[in-house]
Parts: C-alpha cells; sequence; structure tokens
C-alpha cells in the first residue's frame, strides 16, 4: 500500500469509527476547543501580530510586541492561530521555520531557556552542551531555517520564583539573543510579564507599551452585544437542543460565570454537553450549566453564588477562595495604575499565584 492509499485508508477508518459510535459517544467526545471564535479581542492581536512580522518582512525592522492577558482568556490560542497560518515545510536544504512558537520553561536559567528554543526548532541534540554553544547553535538554527518572526509564551515565569541575580542573567541572555536575531519577536505572558520588560531597560525600549488582551466585560450595551455574539457562535456548534446562551440574562449568568473569560466558558458548555442535558432529546437546560459550574469551575460554590442558579446573588467572582481571586491586576504593572493608587491611598501586593 503507498502513501497515498495508506492516508486515504486512514481517512475512511476514522470516519467508520465516527459513524459506528453511539450518540452518547459522541457527546462525551465532544469539545469546543477545536473552534476558534475570531471575536474583536482576538482579530486585534492578530492584526498586531501580522502587522510586525510583514514589517520584518518587507522594511527589515524587528519590532517587539508584549502581549498580556489573564489566563483563560485565549492567548495561546491566538499565537497557536498565528503559527498554523504559517506551517513548516522540508527542502533539500532543511527544514523552514517561518513562525518559531517557544513556551518558557518554568524559573528559566540561560540553559534551559535556550534548550526550550532548540527543542521549538527541532534540534535533536537541544540539551545537549554548554550555554554559550547552545546559543550559537540557535543562531545558526535561525538563520539556515529562516524563522522570520519568534512567539515566546508564558513569559512570566522569567520573575516566578526567580532570584534577582538569576532573573537580571537570562533577561540579558535573551535582550542580546533578541538584538541578534534580527527577527520580530512577540512576548506573550500574564500582566505580571510587564515586570519582566520594565525591568530590563532595553527590553522595555524595544517591547513598549503592552497590548492587553482583554477578557470580555458587561458593563456597557457594545460589550454585551459583543459577548453574546461569541455565546452565539458557539451555541452553533453545539450538538444537541440547549437553553439560549445567548439571551441577554443568560449571557449575563454566563459572563459571572467566567469573569469573561472565554476558556471558562468553553469549560462549562464542554461539560455540559459532554454529559448530554436533562431536558427533553437531552437538551441542556440551566439547571445543567450549574451542575457543569460547579464540576469545571468551582466545586465548593455555595447555591447563592452559583450563576446559573436562579435566584443566585450575580457579581464578579473574585473574592478568597472564589474562583476568580487569583486575577492578575495588569494596574499593578503600569503607570495609570499606579496613578489610580496614588489618588485613592491604596496599594496592592503583587500575587504570583496561578499561571
Amino acid at each position: 500500500m503507498n502513501a497515498r492509499n495508506e492516508l486515504e485508508f486512514l481517512q475512511r477508518l476514522g470516519l467508520a469509527e465516527e459513524e459506528a459510535m453511539s450518540p452518547t459517544d459522541r457527546l462525551a467526545a465532544f469539545t469546543l476547543r477545536k473552534e476558534v471564535i475570531e471575536h474583536r479581542e482576538f482579530t486585534r492581536v492578530i492584526r498586531e501580530i501580522a502587522r510586525v512580522h510583514h514589517r520584518g518582512l518587507k522594511a527589515g525592522v524587528a519590532d517587539g510586541i508584549l502581549l498580556v492577558a489573564q489566563t483563560g482568556s485565549g492567548k495561546s490560542t491566538a499565537l497557536d492561530f498565528y503559527e498554523a497560518r504559517f506551517p513548516r515545510t522540508r527542502t533539500k536544504e532543511g527544514a523552514n521555520i517561518p513562525v518559531l512558537r517557544v513556551d518558557t520553561p518554568e524559573s528559566p536559567s540561560v540553559k534551559t531557556l535556550a534548550e526550550a528554543i532548540l527543542d521549538a526548532l527541532g534540534d535533536g541534540a537541544a540539551s545537549q552542551g554548554t550555554a554559550t554553544a547552545k546559543t550559537r547553535r540557535i543562531e545558526l538554527f535561525f538563520r539556515k531555517c529562516g524563522v522570520q518572526l519568534l512567539l515566546i509564551d508564558e513569559f512570566q515565569h522569567f520573575i516566578d520564583g526567580h532570584r534577582t541575580a538569576e532573573f537580571k542573567r537570562v533577561s540579558d541572555w535573551l535582550k542580546n539573543l533578541i538584538r541578534r536575531a534580527r527577527i520580530p519577536v512577540v512576548l506573550a505572558g500574564l500582566p505580571r510579564a510587564i515586570a519582566v520588560v520594565n525591568s530590563n531597560p532595553q527590553l522595555r525600549r524595544r517591547f513598549g507599551a503592552p497590548h492587553y488582551m482583554k477578557p470580555f466585560g458587561f458593563q456597557t450595551k457594545a460589550q454585551q452585544l459583543d459577548f453574546r455574539g461569541v455565546l452565539k457562535d458557539l451555541q452553533e456548534s453545539v450538538p444537541v437542543p440547549c437553553v439560549d446562551f445567548s439571551e441577554a440574562n443568560m449571557a449575563r449568568r454566563f459572563f459571572y460565570a467566567s469573569c469573561g473569560l472565554i476558556d471558562y466558558v468553553v469549560k462549562i458548555i464542554d461539560d455540559a454537553v459532554s454529559r448530554s442535558g436533562s431536558g427533553a432529546d437531552g437538551a441542556i437546560t440551566q439547571e445543567d450549566l450549574a451542575q457543569a459550574f460547579v464540576r469545571s469551575v468551582w466545586r465548593e460554590a455555595p447555591e447563592s453564588l452559583n450563576p446559573f442558579v436562579k435566584g443566585a446573588s450575580l457579581r464578579v467572582l473574585k473574592g478568597p477562595g472564589e474562583p476568580f481571586d487569583i486575577w492578575d491586576d495588569i494596574d499593578q504593572y503600569t503607570s495609570a495604575g499606579h496613578a489610580k493608587r496614588k489618588n485613592t491611598g491604596k496599594t496592592k501586593s503583587i500575587s504570583r499565584r496561578g499561571h
């Protein structure tokens, strides 16, 4: 069997397996995580990454973007989406990697960060050699593989649990690598990644003001319409009848259940659908969503604070022990936030819980 016939056989086998699945198994296998909802903030981020990528190619300008977002906002999904638009290819000369995506290791050292970059490049000997040797290989592979854009995710790990000396050593190493690579770079992470960039004058000059991928809001009419539009799009992908996700009151409940973070919306819907609903023909009801919230977001949720329970208090769940109390407030790291706290006389310590 040649490669083409084998591929066709595997595709038919996959289809046959899907057709043989019972309705219950199909629901258990369902997930919205395969869906990319190109909402306003998502599109804004993709366009900004494309802008610096294009300038790098056409003008030779190695711009930098510092992209920050709350965990669950879709930041990593945006990076995955952009990387997938520029797939790797292999030629007679070797691999071609237009866009290189790297995840920062926890508490990175120069050696472990260099190893992560080499591993992303496909170097089978990524763990071998000194930090200096690894750095040379990275620079060589960047040229040979035609890397046009570097995406570094989870950048807040630079500051998490680091001693000052090691933190400075790693950030200086990265600064020098970026300068020599001469390609656009996107640094992405939680808002405290801003503190990493601000601590190094050269990084701060290159990356400038952070781009905040905001979670959904629900205060203004425009914010409500945006969020309801996303809920409507998600519901169209759900394979069973459902209570109307985008109805105004239900959308408000979804907002408080997720704090405007798309990942938590998906968690709740996935959980409810995978277990089948309690309504007629397996329809997902509001009660099913209430149970899904407990299972997928807050196991200890009292009914009085479960947004999908009728009569519950609808408020932001950021109190101690509540699901969003690890919120990494961007105002902690910006001049506007400092001015705001100075005017109110309030100070807030930096929380490093949750990634």
